[in-house]
């Protein structure tokens, strides 16, 4: 919950799966792979960032890692709708 990653509810399952099925198969993805990743499921709340982002925190901490410095996301590429 953390991130406001999970708005209104209309997306959370398939975003869940879409994430749990990305990480399954690839432990370390890149922002890039996370999109596509969640390219087929529609939220309409938060404009995708803050579950991209909180995508990667999962796989950060899974691997050891602490939370994902979102700061820098600001110089990525903007997430296709």
């Amino acid at each position: 919950m953390q991130g406001f990653a999970a708005q209104c509810g209309f997306c959370t399952s398939g975003m869940l799966m879409a994430a749990k099925a990305l990480l399954d198969a690839n432990p370390t993805p890149s922002r890039d792979e996370v999109i596509e990743a969640i390219s087929g499921n529609l939220c309409r709340c938060t404009g995708y960032e803050p579950i991209v982002d909180a995508i990667l925190t999962a796989a950060a901490r899974l691997h050891g890692g602490g939370r994902l410095d979102v700061q820098h996301r600001v110089s990525q590429k903007p997430v296709r709708r």
